[in-house]
C-alpha cells in the first residue's frame, strides 16, 4: 500500500536520486584539492628542511611584516595555493582535458615550476634566483610541482573520460 507521501506525487528522500556535480563544479574540487594536499606537502618538506621555499612564498608580493613566516602566515599560505589552484586546474581543462594520461600532468607540472621558478621569480622578493637555491629545494619542489601536476591533470583528465563513457557532453570552454 502506497504511503501519503507518495500519492501526493513527492517522492520518498532515500528514493531520490542525487544529481551529479557539474564538470566545472568538478574541476573547482579538484584544484582546491590538488592545492591544499600539495600546499600542505610543502609545508611538511619546507618544516624538515628539505626546501627552503614555504607556502607562505604565495603571500610575499602582497603581505607586509613578519607574520607571514609564522605559522599563521604559512596557512593562510596554504588556502592562498588552494584559491589560486582553481585557476590552475580551469587552465588545464582548457589545454588539455582531452589527453588521457600522466605524461601531460607530470609536464603540466614542469611548465609550472618554470613559470614560477623563472619567470615568476621577480615578483616574488623572497624567493631567491636559481643559481643562489641548493640542490635539495630544486630537487624537492621540482617534484612537488611535478605531482601536482598529476594530481591536477591526471584527474580533471580522468573525470572528462569518464564522463564521455558515461553519456555526459562536456564542452572544452
Amino acid at each position: 500500500m502506497e504511503n501519503e507521501s507518495q500519492k501526493d506525487g513527492q517522492e520518498l528522500e532515500q528514493n531520490k536520486k542525487e544529481q551529479p556535480l557539474s564538470f566545472t563544479t568538478k574541476v573547482i574540487n579538484i584544484g582546491i584539492a590538488g592545492g591544499l594536499i600539495w600546499g600542505l606537502i610543502g609545508y611538511v618538506t619546507y618544516l624538515f628542511k628539505f626546501t627552503k621555499i614555504p607556502p607562505s612564498l604565495i603571500l610575499s608580493p602582497w603581505a607586509l611584516g613578519e607574520w607571514k613566516n609564522e605559522h599563521l602566515g604559512q596557512w593562510i599560505g596554504i588556502i592562498a595555493i588552494a584559491i589560486v589552484s582553481i585557476g590552475v586546474a580551469f587552465i588545464y581543462r582548457a589545454t588539455m582535458v582531452k589527453i588521457n594520461n600522466m605524461l601531460a600532468g607530470l609536464g603540466y607540472g614542469i611548465v609550472l615550476w618554470f613559470i614560477v621558478f623563472y619567470l615568476l621569480n621577480p615578483m616574488f622578493p623572497d624567493l631567491p634566483s636559481m643559481m643562489k637555491l641548493d640542490k635539495n629545494t630544486i630537487v624537492t619542489t621540482l617534484c612537488l610541482y611535478v605531482l601536482y601536476g598529476v594530481f591536477i591533470g591526471y584527474s580533471i583528465s580522468f573525470e572528462y573520460h569518464e564522463n564521455q563513457q558515461n553519456g555526459a557532453s562536456y564542452s572544452n570552454k
